[in-house]
């Protein structure tokens, strides 16, 4: 019995870790790409280089990281909306469409994964 929840224990560490790992992996593929993107983030009506969006999203992932499971609770609650307003963040890119962070965030984790 105590092998077993032994197995059980170090299954579940190694587990977690291996989540931790990749979940950390994607959001600072994340973060690069925000701010190596040729865009402007437009964050309650105000526009902002990607270097100062980087800035601000990284800072509200310190803050939510308790809560961040996953790469998509990063987009949630990290890179999705203003926390004060509820406005989302608008991405302006050259040449296409205004689009919302967390579909253009999305996109982006889904291409990511299949590397």
């Amino acid at each position: 019995m105590q092998l077993t929840l032994s197995v059980i224990f170090i299954v579940f560490t190694f587990g977690s870790l291996k989540a931790f790992g990749t979940t950390s992996t994607e959001v600072q593929h994340l973060l690069a790409f925000i701010e190596a993107a040729n865009c402007q983030y437009e964050r309650n009506g105000t526009m902002h280089s990607a270097q100062d969006a980087k800035a601000h999203i990284y800072k509200k992932y310190n803050y939510y990281q308790d809560d961040i499971n996953s790469a998509e609770d990063f987009i949630r609650l990290a890179a999705t909306k203003s926390s004060l307003s509820g406005k989302h963040y608008q991405i302006h890119c050259p040449n296409k469409p205004i689009t919302k962070s967390s579909e253009w965030l999305l996109a982006e984790l889904a291409k990511y994964r299949e590397e």
